[in-house]
């Protein structure tokens, strides 16, 4: 592991002798300087990590050598020395950017604390920078497209973006809810506060809840430590539970009283601890039909879908497929450091027919793969290896991908399809095409799919 650089810069060559030794044996890199002139120069050529300034140099003072330094690293960790501290000097120096003002002579072992402190608070900016930058880039806009249903969706989220109500986010599969839950919370009153995020999906109920309400030491069986939950660390913030249609029953009681009285109990715990917190849930199920089964509490149900918000699926929204293809693949590209990945027509065309069951995360998988694979760009039909749900690979009939066909006329040429293979069942057909049954009795019954097979 390379070493922390720091750059001293002191006149007097017996106190720059005492850190170096000290800061050295501590394992760090030292860098020597005796005046502003000499600091200026290894500044640029050593790139420290970190500084430390006396305040009285022969050619000049501390302050200046410490504006230089920020003006070309603000994020330089700089600690200034004195031999004759005052508070308005100390001032001068923090508002100037110093991270300590320390009077001399220093205790040598606080100095390497100091520094550190300053190095580990460092990284950490650092890192915060990169992952805010990668996670903006890789997050797709939960708006993206023309179509109706995405306006729809959008003006409904700006609607609510600013309210403390629960939210329950419901849609298919890939669709984006934890993308559009990431998005409330970011444009709501708590967007400077902390995102948590917990996929409830197969979670033991013991996992589940230690996870969300923390516990003591001794709480169980290797509970050696106390651990604050999910609830408790985004205090003021924003909790987000995926597929919260799993949460096991006796857990549900729990998470009400909450939501209802912001108190709760770490398990172990005889006390109650406050916590304010905006809830945004989401769920692939049909929660009214789990509450008909008692698998999911009535009163909790009605608690979380004060706001109920529903994400289209792409087939809802085909005309919203070429947008989002061509952001996906510019994202890729951007990821892989290479030039445009484009589509060609056959592409695009297999793209906007194919049903698309895992929404915009399979298209995601479906592209990312292609363009690993593809020698070329633009992208071909055949690079993309779409299969069925039922897996069985797309069959580019001509049919499927005549182009003199409506979207809408498409549409109903698939419904033909599924119900061909579902021997004419109204609900295995409905069930697998996504859409509700009375929706398919609709189209049958007017002979939309009849006259569109014929």
């Amino acid at each position: 592991m390379a070493r922390n650089r720091v750059l001293l810069v002191d006149d007097d060559p017996v106190i720059r002798f005492g850190i170096r030794n000290f800061l050295e044996s501590q394992g760090m890199q030292v860098i020597e300087a005796e005046s502003v002139r000499k600091a200026q120069e290894k500044f640029c050529g050593a790139s420290p990590d970190a500084a430390i300034v006396d305040f009285s140099l022969p050619d000049g003072d501390g302050l200046e050598l410490l504006e230089h330094f920020k003006s070309v690293n603000p994020d330089l960790p700089v600690i200034v020395l004195t031999g004759q501290g005052s508070i308005e000097l100390a001032v001068r120096a923090i508002k100037k950017g110093a991270e300590q003002f320390l009077t001399k002579p220093v205790e040598l072992p606080a100095l390497h604390t100091l520094l550190l402190r300053a190095l580990e608070n460092k990284r950490y900016r650092q890192h915060s920078l990169v992952n805010l930058s990668k996670a903006k880039r890789e997050r797709l806009n939960p708006f993206l497209g023309t179509s109706a249903a995405i306006r729809n969706l959008q003006e409904l989220a700006r609607r609510v973006v600013s309210s403390e109500s629960p939210i329950l986010i419901q849609g298919e599969t890939g669709s984006g809810k934890g993308v559009l839950a990431k998005w409330i919370h970011e444009n709501s009153p708590r967007a400077d506060e902390v995102f948590m995020d917990l996929n409830c999906a197969g979670l033991e109920r013991e996992f589940l809840e230690t996870e969300l309400f923390g516990h003591e030491r001794g709480a169980f069986t290797g509970a050696v430590h106390a651990k604050p939950g999910l609830l408790e660390v985004a205090d003021r913030g924003t909790v987000f539970l995926d597929e919260i249609g799993d949460i096991d029953l006796t857990v549900q009681p729990k998470l009400l009283k909450v939501l209802e009285t912001r108190h709760f109990r770490r398990l172990g715990d005889v006390h109650d601890r406050t916590v304010d917190i905006r809830l945004i849930s989401a769920t692939h199920r049909d929660l009214k039909e789990l509450v008909r089964q008692q698998r999911f509490r009535e009163d909790l149900y009605f608690r979380i879908t004060i706001i109920p918000i529903r994400i289209p699926p792409l087939r809802e929204r085909l005309e919203d497929i070429p947008l989002l293809a061509q952001e996906i693949l510019r994202r890729i590209a951007m990821e892989r450091g290479c030039g445009e990945i484009a589509l060609d027509d056959g592409a695009m065309t297999m793209l906007t027919n194919y049903p698309w069951p895992g929404n915009i995360r399979e298209m995601r998988n479906v592209l990312e793969r292609a363009a690993q694979i593809a020698p070329h760009s633009p992208l071909t039909a055949r690079d993309l290896e779409l299969q069925y749900p039922d897996s069985t690979p797309v069959k580019v009939a001509a049919s499927a991908l005549d182009t003199n066909l409506t979207i809408r006329e498409l549409e109903l040429r698939y419904i033909g399809l599924v119900l061909a293979e579902e021997s004419g069942s109204i609900d295995r057909a409905a069930e697998r095409l996504g859409i509700s049954r009375s929706s398919l009795c609709s189209k049958v019954k007017n002979r939309e799919v009849e006259r569109a097979l014929s």
